[in-house]
């Protein structure tokens, strides 16, 4: 199935191991705010242990009343985390069938380069606003979130 995706990328002052064992139990709520109609996470619920293992899930609350489900789909330490993402509320419920997100953590020179890739997954015949989505608010979106993200993860390591 082919989707529409944003990246952000950040550099990070910590291992990849510890990047990767430090961002997974990141609280959500503090590091996904609104921006514009995108609506911020406020909460989780249902989250089946600790957010690591692949098959576990957790609902994410959304401040416009919708949720997503979150299922972990890879755990690859250092190097993948990915999970899909289901059942949209609101807004991407209408356009999406799902989504994916992926985190890769690599060694570089002085750290770890992490890349967010976010894939989203158009129902037929909504392709073209999902594209238009992800590149003009999703992908701006990203590259706001991930920088407080990675200097959360220096500042553990």
């Amino acid at each position: 199935m082919t989707g529409k995706s944003a990246t952000a990328v950040a550099i990070v002052a910590s291992t990849p191991e510890k990047s990767y064992t430090i961002s997974g139990p990141l609280d959500p709520p503090t590091f996904y705010p609104k921006s514009g109609p995108l609506p911020a996470v406020v909460g989780v619920t249902d989250q089946s242990g600790s957010w690591d293992t692949v098959g576990r899930t957790r609902r994410l609350e959304l401040s416009d009343g919708g949720h997503v489900i979150e299922t972990i789909t890879d755990t690859e330490n250092p190097g993948l985390f990915g999970y899909e993402l289901s059942d949209f509320q609101k807004l991407f419920g209408a356009l999406v069938t799902g989504a994916r997100s992926e985190w890769r953590f690599t060694a570089v020179d002085g750290g770890t380069r992490i890349q967010w890739t976010y894939t989203f997954f158009g129902k037929p015949g909504r392709a073209w606003i999902v594209g238009i989505i992800v590149s003009t608010l999703w992908g701006p979106y990203m590259r706001r979130v991930l920088p407080p993200i990675a200097r959360e993860i220096e500042r553990l390591s």
